[in-house]
């Protein structure tokens, strides 16, 4: 396993990060592809035993549940001083007043409840899922600031912003000197790389790392454009890829053809190869799958496989949660 500072901090954080949406009770949340606990249990001991440890998590993940079995699991396999623990705040977990946003109220509301999910004294990494546009950026960032001051938090980071929110954020930070944002969760892959306009090029100037989610495109990039028959892709209400991104997709089983490997690995040596990723977050629905993942470390890519990759691409309307 390689390693990697969080951006302009010190955090070291592994280069494959296990993405733990997919674990969840049964039942509760809204995603009915989740994994259960008992079944989840293989999925950290594979990531741990491959060096992974970095976990990422959030509280609205099936209603909390994805916290409590992401906590049980490292508490029982994990020395907590070598881990890296990220759970995410701004989502709905109970209905009424003051249910979701980022307001110092729900902040530090929300952050007790994760650490009681958790079991844990402190998170290392905790980030704003998204943006409150009716809570003004002041309050947000002196709730997070607050929270690493009271020692619950060691680094906060952010998701899904559009560039000029997060130098606004960084702005703000700087001006009342609080905790800065290290670290910027987005929306990235070889067929969705609207981000290289703006949003990544202002990560580089502000010294955030960034930590692409969807590395594989809900799984359109493991496998071949015409097969959709994953559980996710048949059970998901959000879809954000259409019959532009084909070409691309066909690209990269071209290129794992002539490799002799696997779609998932050269999409994600794609990621690792751009200098400016710090990790890539995985989340997975078999155990194995974590083992493509942490080879894709080990696979080169010439200059001719990254252009032929991204030769294909296309701009295309921005789809994401911002």
């Amino acid at each position: 396993m390689e390693y990697r500072r969080l951006g302009n901090s010190g955090l070291e954080v592994s280069r494959i990060c296990l993405g733990c949406m997919s674990f969840g009770e049964p039942g509760r949340g809204r995603h009915p592809w989740s994994v259960d606990e008992a079944e989840a249990q293989k999925f950290f001991s594979r990531a741990l035993e491959s060096g992974i440890n970095y976990f990422d998590t959030a509280n609205a993940y099936s209603d909390g549940s994805s916290e409590e079995i992401t906590g049980r699991a490292l508490r029982a396999m994990a020395n907590r001083d070598e881990i890296v623990i990220a759970t995410k705040v701004h989502h709905a977990m109970h209905s009424g007043p003051n249910a979701t946003g980022l307001s110092r109220k729900e902040i530090i509301a929300e952050l007790d409840h994760s650490l009681r999910r958790l079991g844990t004294d402190y998170v290392d990494l905790y980030q704003i899922h998204r943006i409150d546009r009716n809570t003004p950026w002041e309050e947000t960032l002196g709730a997070l600031d607050l929270v690493v001051k009271a020692g619950k938090v060691r680094y906060v980071g952010a998701s899904n912003l559009w560039a000029w929110e997060l130098v606004k954020a960084s702005y703000i930070s700087s001006l009342h000197g609080w905790t800065r944002f290290v670290s910027m969760q987005n929306h990235y892959n070889l067929i969705y790389r609207e981000d290289e306009y703006e949003l990544i090029p202002a990560c580089l100037d502000q010294g955030i790392g960034l930590i692409p989610y969807s590395p594989l495109a809900r799984g359109r990039l493991a496998r071949p454009w015409a097969d959709v028959s994953t559980r996710r892709a048949q059970l998901d209400d959000v879809n954000l890829y259409d019959e532009n991104a084909e070409p691309v997709v066909n690209a990269v089983g071209t290129l794992a053809e002539r490799l002799g490997t696997s779609r998932a690995r050269v999409s994600l040596a794609w990621l690792l190869s751009k200098p400016y990723i710090t990790s890539v977050l995985v989340g997975t629905d078999r155990p194995e799958h974590i083992d493509d993942s942490v080879a894709a470390l080990d696979l080169s890519l010439s200059d001719a496989d990254l252009a032929s990759l991204e030769a294909p691409y296309r701009p295309r309307a921005y789809r994401s949660f911002k």
